[in-house]
């Protein structure tokens, strides 16, 4: 666990099951590539053993990735939480693992004020903390005062990786790493009770 002394300065979301919807197939596409159901996709394509069969089995992926884009739609509660937090002048960026179009495409057809957006193509997948950091670099603000909002195990490990506080999105069945978090959230429109409650914690401490 983080320390939670800091009040949250900055909050950064997943893109996938947490802001927009998602219908991708890992199944399938790791059936289709020969990848095993246990193994991690991306780690998978990174270590095959020639460049044509990473660029080949990637554009499979691309392919499912920009179907799967033309279909999503902004998740209950995003539109207006986040607006809430754009109110509050709260700095927000996205971090996804989907490559740089699909990404584009999803935002494009379900537009949010988040300016800053990271995909696998500009940084290392998370958990790999690296476009975090980035994040946490370009706003000139500790790690430990930023919120990472996501709605997978890769999420949380991507914020402990970064000395970032971790929030689970679980609007269904509560996974078992859930206690891996700091926070969890049911609804999206908690998001916005809980960035209250940690500002207000803040000022009473220092009061």
């Amino acid at each position: 666990m983080n320390s939670h002394h800091d009040n949250v300065k900055g909050v950064i979301f997943d893109l996938d099951g947490t802001l927009v919807s998602s219908e991708l197939d890992f199944t399938l596409i790791k059936a289709q590539l020969g990848c095993p159901e246990e193994h991690d996709l991306l780690s998978h394509i990174a270590a095959l053993p020639s460049p044509y069969m990473r660029e080949e089995a990637m554009n499979i992926v691309h392919q499912h990735e920009l179907i799967d884009a033309q279909h999503a739609s902004l998740l209950p509660g995003v539109a207006k939480t986040v607006g809430y937090l754009k109110e509050l002048g709260m700095p927000m960026a996205i971090v996804t693992r989907n490559y740089d179009r699909a990404a584009a495409l999803k935002l494009k057809n379900n537009p949010l004020p988040i300016q800053t957006v990271l995909t696998r193509s500009d940084a290392p997948p998370k958990p790999d903390p690296s476009a975090l950091n980035a994040i946490a670099t370009l706003w000139q603000l500790e790690q430990t005062q930023l919120l990472y909002v996501g709605d997978y195990l890769y999420d949380i490990q991507a914020a402990q990786n970064a000395n970032m506080r971790s929030c689970l999105y679980a609007p269904g069945k509560v996974p078992d790493y859930a206690e891996q978090a700091d926070y969890v959230l049911h609804h999206f429109s908690e998001l916005a009770l809980l960035i209250d409650e940690l500002t207000e914690q803040h000022v009473a401490l220092h009061n």
